[in-house]
């Protein structure tokens, strides 16, 4: 079941599921959100850079919350209702109640947890708690951008049913960090959205259509090249897709400014304070950059930022939790630092590299091809 696959991320064949649009493809749907905020929203423009900054936060706790991986997709398509009538129970209880919690949980709760972070969001604005709001604005999006991933709503998530295995990071990652470049899109207008949970479900159904034209992408780009690793095979797959890939991510970026008006409309629009947006959130007094190179053959470049002198420990764990080095232990004056961990002896998989300080820990996911 894709439930114990998340939580014992040690199938390393299974790693897609913990990619999503990937780093890259989260990012640019986060920034992009700001392109449709309106007038009202102006305030709101100093949000865009940390909600970029954050947004595959959501991913990065797979690696130490068991509960976080199936917020992240939904199989939709073993719902019975789904196939027959092109819906499902949009209560979670109604789910639970005529499937049980596993068959629920297994398949994956996505909408559930977009509905939840919009609830949280709310409460932030209702009570003026401004650095926690942009948090879960973050992860509003980074969910809103999984419910415009076809391969996330659906059983075949990796292609395995239809002879397309590999599909899902080949589309999602490799495609998509190969031809960020090219997408470009405008913002639209936002109104208040009047039932939330009806919004959420309207476009995970109306994106669900989506997952045969990338199989079939899949399909025509591996008869032209004869592969899936030429660049032949990457630039076919994306012109097959673009003409939609293009207008998913665009959609995200828009449904996630709607959200977030929605979330301070229903608050009573408080006026955020010259003060009342941290560019540095509590929770950043220190960050840990992604890796360079990353996926990468042999040695890696590790950098992080503490904002004052900090005890720290910095070390690099296995897909099993195992810590299979430690990179950096002891005082770290403020500022940048950088260390390089030469990854030699070690398989091939995915790893983590973990940074802890007296106060916080950040982790970041990164995969050592062999």
């Amino acid at each position: 079941m894709k439930k114990q696959i998340v939580v014992f991320v040690g199938l390393i064949g299974f790693s897609f599921l913990l990619l999503s649009w990937g780093s890259t493809g989260h990012f640019k749907i986060n920034s992009a959100s700001g392109l449709s905020f309106n007038g009202e929203m102006a305030q709101f423009n100093a949000w865009i850079g940390i909600l970029a900054d954050h947004a595959s936060d959501a991913d990065d706790r797979k690696a130490w919350d068991p509960t976080e991986g199936p917020k992240h997709y939904i199989d939709i398509d073993n719902y019975p209702e789904f196939v027959a009538e092109g819906t499902i129970p949009q209560s979670m209880d109604e789910a639970i109640a005529a499937h049980g919690i596993s068959f629920v949980y297994d398949n994956g709760i996505l909408p559930w947890a977009t509905l939840t972070t919009f609830d949280s969001l709310k409460a932030c604005f209702v009570r003026h708690d401004w650095d926690k709001a942009v948090l879960f604005a973050s992860d509003l999006g980074h969910y809103v951008a999984d419910g415009h991933m076809p391969m996330h709503i659906t059983r075949n998530y990796n292609g395995q049913y239809t002879g397309n295995t590999g599909i899902h990071s080949r589309y999602e990652s490799t495609m998509i960090n190969a031809y960020i470049s090219q997408f470009n899109y405008a913002g639209a207008e936002v109104t208040e959205i009047a039932d939330v949970n009806q919004y959420v479900f309207v476009y995970l159904y109306g994106n669900y259509v989506y997952v045969d034209s990338v199989l079939a992408a899949d399909d025509y780009a591996k008869a032209l090249a004869g592969n899936t690793n030429s660049t032949l095979y990457k630039q076919t797959l994306w012109d097959q897709t673009k003409g939609f890939t293009i207008p998913l991510f665009g959609d995200a970026s828009h449904r996630l400014a709607e959200l977030i008006y929605t979330a301070w409309a229903q608050a009573g629009k408080p006026l955020i304070s010259p003060d009342g947006i941290n560019d540095r959130p509590d929770v950043s007094t220190m960050s840990l950059r992604q890796n360079i190179p990353s996926p990468f053959s042999a040695g890696t470049s590790i950098g992080f930022f503490v904002n004052y002198p900090s005890n720290v420990l910095l070390q690099v764990l296995n897909a099993s939790g195992q810590v299979v080095a430690t990179l950096a232990e002891g005082n770290a004056e403020q500022g940048n630092h950088e260390v390089v961990w030469n990854a030699y002896g070690q398989p091939g998989g995915i790893y983590y590299i973990r940074l802890t300080t007296g106060k916080e820990t950040a982790i970041k996911k990164t995969i050592l091809i062999r």
